[in-house]
């Protein structure tokens, strides 16, 4: 299992992945505007790969553009089907590429990719990948899909239920990426949380109803993911925030972890994301006068024992 960082890693994972592919791409699209992305795509079919693109039938501002981008896609050979209807928005992000599956809490566009804090996991576990097709091919044949209980969380079908539990097994620490945090159960159990003396901290807004939690802007960077680490040894990426709408009316994906290795890294990041928030640079200068003050006493206590001395 991998894990890529936006801005840091930019367009490049995505665009090798799609360059190393041998025989299928599937992708699954919200927003685009990456042309090396696209130009990868139809260097792909040109070499022999079938490349299927589910496209959303539509975005905020956007709705002509992907009209456009199905154009461009068809003319280069690719499959491509919409979305359905029947849901408010379709607003996953994800990519099969032969037997690896990508989730993505970015889409492909510029903004996004090089401007944003984000993340996306990248894996080749059989399960998770067997899921993520049979949720392609669903979307895809505008059919039901019906989820199994496990590491893919998929709204509206699962993510109440896995992201409850998922929340619900922190013992010290929940360290949040996420937009707005306004689900009434959601907070609740936040506030739970807090309550049996788990430290909570969040960037992004939280609504009423969360005591304790520790809710901050992101300091240089725009936010756009939906990311959780718990106790430093499990994490969660997707597109669902913890808001009704995301949880139970919208089309959203995501996956969990307990790869350590990548739960690690994710609060690496986020440590070093808190440290540049201004309460966080106030609380170090603060910090550091008190340790001024402890080092100009000792000086004075060390002045005075000079002196105590050389009086003897």
């Amino acid at each position: 299992m991998k894990l890529i960082i936006e801005p840091d890693d930019g367009v490049t994972p995505l665009v090798q992945a799609v360059k190393n592919a041998k025989k299928t791409i599937d992708i699954v699209i919200f927003r685009f505007d990456r042309l090396e992305l696209e130009k990868a795509l139809e260097a792909a079919v040109a070499r022999g790969v079938v490349v299927r693109a589910l496209i959303a039938h539509t975005n905020r501002g956007g709705e002509k553009w992907l009209r456009k981008l199905e154009l461009r896609l068809l003319d280069a050979g690719v499959t491509v089907a919409r979305t359905a209807d029947d849901l408010p928005r379709y607003h996953g992000k994800m990519m099969l590429v032969d037997d690896t599956l990508h989730v993505f809490g970015f889409n492909y566009t510029k903004l996004d990719i090089e401007k944003s804090r984000s993340f996306g996991i990248v894996t080749e576990d059989a399960k998770l990948v067997k899921d993520a097709k049979e949720l392609f091919e669903a979307d895809c044949t505008r059919q039901p899909y019906k989820p199994s209980r496990d590491q893919l969380v998929v709204s509206p079908e699962n993510s109440r239920e896995l992201l409850t539990e998922f929340i619900k097994k922190t013992k010290k620490e929940l360290l949040i990426y996420d937009a707005k945090v306004s689900d009434r159960l959601m907070l609740r159990q936040l506030a739970e949380l807090v309550k049996g003396g788990v430290e909570i901290r969040m960037f992004g807004k939280l609504a009423k109803g969360a005591t304790g939690v520790d809710a901050r802007k992101l300091p240089d960077l725009r936010l756009h993911v939906r990311a959780m680490i718990r106790d430093g040894s499990a994490a969660f990426v997707g597109s669902q925030s913890l808001r009704k709408l995301e949880l139970d009316g919208r089309r959203e994906i995501g996956v969990i972890t307990s790869d350590e290795a990548i739960a690690k890294k994710m609060r690496a990041v986020f440590e070093a994301d808190w440290a540049l928030t201004p309460e966080a640079k106030q609380a170090a200068a603060e910090k550091g006068k008190e340790k001024d003050k402890e080092k100009d006493k000792e000086k004075e206590k060390e002045k005075e024992t000079e002196k105590a001395t050389s009086g003897a």
